[in-house]
C-alpha cells in the first residue's frame, strides 16, 4: 500500500538523532568487547516517500542501528550502514539530515559501484522498479524491494530469473506476514485450532479523501491513475497473495470484479484529475484443499469493524476473527446454537461468545522483522522463502485478477517454475 507523503513528528526525529549520535559509541562499545561486526550497506532508493521513510528508513533500519544491529550470538552481529538514494536532491538532504544519516546521493550508478554497498533497496513508484533492479543485479548486489515487484508478471518473473542467474540473494517485502494479529492466525492453524478450514473472508480498506470537499486526500494522485501504475487490484492482491498463499493455501484460481466508484480526485495541489485506475476490488479466491477466500479491498468505504483489515477463518473445529494487533476465538464447543426469529431481537449478544487471544509474546514493527530476517539471510544464508519468485506470484494474481475483470470469469493461476 504504497504512500507518498513524509511525515516526521518531531519526537521521532530527535529520538534517531540521539540514536545516530551514538553510533560510534555502539562501534567502540564491539571494539572493547572484541564483538564481530558484519556492516552491511544497503542502497536505499526511494525512501523520501511516506512508507520509504516511515517504514523502511526510520521504523526498520535506524530502529536496527539503534538496538545495536541484528544480534547473531552473542560476540557476532549484523550492523546496516544507509545510504540514501532519490532523485531529488532538496528532499534527500533534507531527510539525511532529519534522520542523521551521513551518505546519500542523486547517483545511483555511483551508489552502485561502491563496494561497501551490498544491498539495494527499492521502494520507488513501482513503474520505475524494474531497470533500477536490473541495474543492481548486474552490479550484483543483493536486492530487496517493495511490492508490487512490477507492473506485468513477465517482468516481475525475469527479475527473479536474472538474480537467480546472478547468483544474488533476493527478497521481497511481504510485511503483513508478521503483524500481531495474522500472527496470532498462524499459531492457531498450526496448533489445529480450525480443524479443517472453510473459508476466509477479508475486509480491508477505509475512506480516502477526495480533496473535492477541502480536506487533503492521504493517499498521492497517482494511486488512481492506471498510466501511473495506480489501482488497488495491482497493489492489494499482492499482498492478498503471499497471506492466502503462507497461511492457509496455495491459490488456485481468481475471480474479480474491480471498480472506479469515485471518478474524479483532486491532487497534492488541489487539482481535478480524473481517476483512471479501479479503487475499488471485490474477488474471491480457491485455495488448495477446496478453501474459498474472498477479500473486499476499497479506498470508497467507511469503517464499521475491528480494524482496517480484518480477516475472519472458519473451519470445523473453530473460527477465528484477526485484526492488525487482536485476534478473537470461538471453538465449537463454545459455539451457541441461534434460532431464527426475525419478528423479536436476538437473546445472544454474539460479540459476547468470542474469547482474545492474549499476547503471549512481543511482537516487533512488521517491516522491521523482516529486514532483519534477510540481513541474516544475506549475511549468515540463513533461510528467506519470501523471494523475486514470491513477488512474482503476486503480481500474477494481480494480473490475473485483471483479466478475469475484464473477461468477467474465473481465471486458473498456472504455477511459476522454480529456477
Amino acid at each position: 500500500m504504497a504512500e507518498d507523503k513524509v511525515c516526521l513528528p518531531s519526537s521521532s526525529i530527535e529520538k534517531h538523532m540521539e540514536t545516530i549520535s551514538s553510533d560510534l559509541a555502539n562501534e567502540q562499545f564491539n571494539e572493547l568487547n572484541h564483538i564481530k561486526t558484519h556492516k552491511v550497506g544497503i542502497i536505499m532508493n526511494g525512501v523520501t516517500g511516506r512508507m520509504g521513510t516511515n517504514q523502511h528508513l526510520i521504523r526498520s533500519i535506524m530502529a536496527i542501528i539503534a538496538q545495536g544491529g541484528v544480534k547473531i550470538k552473542e560476540h557476532e552481529t549484523i550492523m546496516p550502514v544507509p545510504v540514501l538514494v532519490g532523485r531529488n536532491k532538496d528532499k534527500l538532504e533534507k531527510l539525511a539530515a532529519q534522520i542523521g544519516v551521513r551518505q546519500w546521493t542523486t547517483n545511483l550508478d555511483e551508489a552502485l559501484m561502491d563496494t561497501r554497498n551490498i544491498i539495494y533497496f527499492d521502494s520507488q513508484l513501482t513503474k520505475l522498479r524494474v531497470p533500477a533492479m536490473k541495474k543492481a543485479i548486474a552490479a550484483g548486489k543483493h536486492v530487496y524491494c517493495e511490492k508490487p515487484v512490477a507492473e506485468t508478471v513477465e517482468d516481475a518473473y525475469e527479475l527473479y530469473k536474472l538474480a537467480q542467474e546472478a547468483g544474488i540473494k533476493h527478497g521481497v517485502v511481504q510485511d503483513k506476514l508478521w503483524l500481531p494479529g495474522l500472527q496470532k492466525l498462524k499459531l492457531l492453524k498450526d496448533n489445529n485450532f480450525f480443524g479443517r478450514i472453510l473459508s476466509v473472508r477479508g475486509e480491508f480498506g477505509y475512506w480516502v479523501f477526495t480533496g473535492e470537499d477541502g480536506t487533503l486526500p492521504q493517499r498521492p494522485s497517482w494511486n488512481y491513475r492506471k498510466e501511473d501504475g495506480g489501482g488497488i487490484i495491482l497493489d492489494m492482491l499482492c499482498h492478498w497473495r503471499y497471506v492466502l498463499d503462507n497461511l492457509f493455501g496455495e491459490v488456485k484460481a481468481v475471480s474479480c470484479l474491480g471498480a472506479t466508484h469515485i471518478k474524479q480526485r483532486r491532487d497534492e495541489n488541489g487539482k481535478p484529475y480524473t481517476c483512471t485506475a479501479d479503487d475499488s476490488a471485490y474477488a474471491t479466491f480457491q485455495l488448495a484443499d477446496d478453501i474459498i477466500a474472498h477479500f473486499n479491498s476499497s479506498w470508497s468505504v467507511r469503517v464499521r469493524r475491528d480494524d482496517l483489515l480484518t480477516l475472519w477463518v472458519d473451519g470445523t473445529h473453530g473460527s477465528a476473527v484477526a485484526g492488525l494487533h487482536n485476534c478473537y476465538i470461538q471453538p465449537f464447543d463454545a459455539t451457541p446454537r441461534p434460532v431464527w426469529n426475525p419478528d423479536v431481537n436476538s437473546p445472544i449478544d454474539f460479540r459476547e461468545q468470542w474469547i482474545s487471544v492474549p499476547d503471549n509474546q512481543v511482537y516487533d514493527n512488521a517491516f522491521k522483522t523482516q529486514w532483519e530476517l534477510f540481513l541474516r539471510h544475506v549475511v549468515k544464508d540463513e533461510p528467506f522463502p519470501w523471494d523475486l519468485r514470491a513477488g512474482a506470484k503476486g503480481v500474477q494474481l494481480a494480473q490475473k485478477g485483471l483479466e478475469s475483470w475484464q473477461k468477467r470469469c474465473w481465471v486458473d493461476i498456472q504455477d511459476l517454475p522454480v529456477l
